[in-house]
């Protein structure tokens, strides 16, 4: 018997809940491959070498080429660094809350629909426990009303049922659950990275900020080492007619 005929017989003998089950199955596989697609791409980028080549940038002040290169990054990385770089901030409050915003807004695109993976998994379990129960109780039902030569095909078939439904429920709950905790580590990942970068260019901006003369300060630096004008002074002039010099008034 090849593989797909001994599945097909496995599913038969599993009774109706093998057709919820399988349900489950598809809807966790198609979130499971929307959320793969989604999250590969945030994490395709080298989180750790664009944290680096920003902060490096900011804090050599050049703020346009930051920019630029964070725009180029299509993940949250590089739009949370390309808010923070053209927010306009520069106290640490006004680039932290220009991070947060744009972090509010690209983060949690990520574990959209997460959730519903350890959902279905819990609930492929249970139902393949439900179905347990009811495949054991068609069985003890039916060895007490069939006749004496068919108890034993009535059992079987049974018992048959509710191994295959727990089984086929294990068989789909358990990769959900490892897929569901394989993405939300990627995504914390991703959050973890994000706070990196926060923390990192949000220093590096201030710092670049605070060592660069503020212009009113250059104005007052230049006015003081600035020579003061020579004040006029009456100049003495002799009076023709007395021979004695007279001051201009």
């Amino acid at each position: 018997m090849t593989f797909l005929s001994q599945f097909a017989a496995f599913f038969q003998n599993g009774g109706p809940f093998m057709y919820v089950i399988l349900g489950i199955s598809v809807l966790g596989f198609g979130t499971a491959l929307e959320r793969f697609w989604v999250i590969g791409r945030a994490s395709s980028w080298n989180g750790r070498k664009i944290v680096r080549d920003l902060t490096e940038r900011a804090g050599r002040g050049d703020l346009r080429g930051a920019a630029e290169l964070a725009r180029s990054v299509k993940s949250p990385i590089g739009q949370v660094a390309y808010a923070i770089l053209t927010s306009g901030g520069r106290t640490e409050d006004a680039l932290y809350s220009a991070s947060d915003g744009e972090a509010a807004v690209v983060l949690p695109t990520l574990s959209r629909r997460l959730p519903y993976l350890n959902l279905l998994a819990n609930t492929a379990t249970l139902l393949g426990l439900l179905g347990t129960i009811f495949g054991l109780t068609t069985a003890f039902a039916a060895v007490g009303a069939a006749d004496p030569s068919q108890r034993s095909a009535f059992l079987a078939a049974g018992i048959s049922q509710a191994l295959n439904t727990t089984a086929f429920g294990l068989i789909v709950a358990v990769p959900g659950l490892l897929v569901h905790g394989f993405l939300s580590g990627r995504v914390e990942r991703i959050v973890e990275q994000v706070d990196e970068l926060t923390v990192r260019l949000v220093r590096a901006m201030v710092h670049r900020s605070a060592a660069a003369p503020a212009p009113e300060a250059v104005a007052t630096s230049s006015r003081a080492h600035a020579p003061e004008p020579a004040t006029p002074t009456s100049t003495p002039q002799a009076d023709p007619r007395h021979g004695r010099p007279r001051v201009h008034r």
